[in-house]
């Protein structure tokens, strides 16, 4: 991270985690973009763009709250009158607690590029075999010292929705082709078993089931820790947990079942 501040590839902020990006990230940054929907266009995916926020309703329907409760991040806003508006401001100026004078928005960070995806699929009934292209801005709320885990990043992800083996053989084609596509930049990669870091007790169970299932893959490489790679891809089989939440099934009437490659793009 010093050694890329005083380069001037990124800009510090008084926010660990959060950074701004000067012109050789950019220009490295572009051209990984570049690569990767090279690569993606291959497979002539439906293509969207989603903004980088997510419907509180539809949010709570990913389960997201339950299982990563530290990383979410919610928007407020102000909804009062004049008045309230002075009351505000007075504890504003008293180096008070304002942001408990704000109230809930129904809109939350989106944590993942690929959520927008399910909830235009809501109640779909004839899904068999589609692919998406997505590109989002995300937000995690985990902030750290290494410049390879921001809490605001982006995530090129590539989503299948449709059969159980489907959603198998899209997860573990993109797993290949994700090594070959890192490979070719002259990285160190390698794919590792991973699992998600599930919140609390319970979510140790979750992730150990996560692991022991082999539902989720990440592609790593050495970015500033020999010792400690970093993931860059993250190739995931999500069986119907998403799809049931969302209630999307086949033509079969069989819920359907989903899977997702995500680039880190930072």
């Amino acid at each position: 991270r010093d050694r890329l501040l005083d380069a001037g590839v990124i800009v510090a902020s008084p926010v660990r985690g959060l950074y701004g990006k000067a012109r050789p990230f950019v220009e490295v940054y572009d051209g990984v973009e570049r690569l990767v929907s090279a690569e993606v266009s291959l497979d002539r995916p439906e293509l969207f763009r989603f903004p980088p926020f997510i419907p509180r309703d539809m949010y709570l329907r990913t389960d997201y709250l339950r299982s990563f409760p530290d990383l979410i991040g919610s928007v407020h806003s102000f909804t009062g009158d004049d008045r309230e508006h002075a009351a505000l401001l007075n504890v504003l100026d008293d180096g008070g607690d304002w942001g408990a004078e704000l109230s809930t928005t129904d809109l939350m960070l989106l944590p993942a590029a690929c959520y927008p995806v399910y909830g235009m699929l809501s109640g779909r009934t004839d899904v068999d075999g589609r692919r998406f292209d997505v590109l989002g801005t995300c937000f995690r709320h985990e902030g750290s010292d290494d410049p390879a885990r921001l809490m605001s990043f982006h995530q090129h992800e590539q989503v299948y929705v449709g059969t159980e083996d489907g959603a198998l053989e899209f997860r573990d084609d993109w797993i290949d082709r994700s090594i070959a596509l890192m490979g070719s930049l002259g990285l160190d990669v390698r794919p590792e078993v991973a699992n998600d870091p599930f919140f609390g007790r319970a979510g140790k169970m979750l992730s150990r089931s996560q692991r022991e299932s082999a539902l989720k893959f990440e592609i790593v490489a050495t970015v500033a820790n020999a010792d400690k790679p970093t993931a860059i891809v993250s190739c995931n089989c999500h069986r119907d947990h998403l799809t049931n939440a969302f209630e999307i099934t086949g033509t079969d009437g069989a819920v359907a079942h989903s899977a997702c490659v995500g680039f880190g793009m930072e």
